[in-house]
């Protein structure tokens, strides 16, 4: 029995290992999303405002489809 519990004791901490690593990995890409989300919604004003001064209309991204 001495053996399977070592056996258990050493995949327990491998696995808890893998968990605090895929955990951090998650944290890093939470960040990384949260930055490139606000970066794109900063884009995306940013194009509206240049169509708004160019042309006074409303921006593409607001308007419909033709075939709606």
């Amino acid at each position: 029995m001495d053996k399977r519990s070592e056996a258990l004791e050493e995949a327990i901490a491998h696995l808890t290992r893998v968990v605090d690593d895929l955990s951090e990995v998650v944290a890093r890409q939470d960040t990384e999303i949260a930055l490139l989300t606000r970066r794109v919604e900063a884009l995306l004003r940013a194009a509206a405002e240049r169509e708004m001064d160019a042309g006074g209309t409303i921006p593409l991204a607001d308007q419909r489809p033709p075939h709606w």
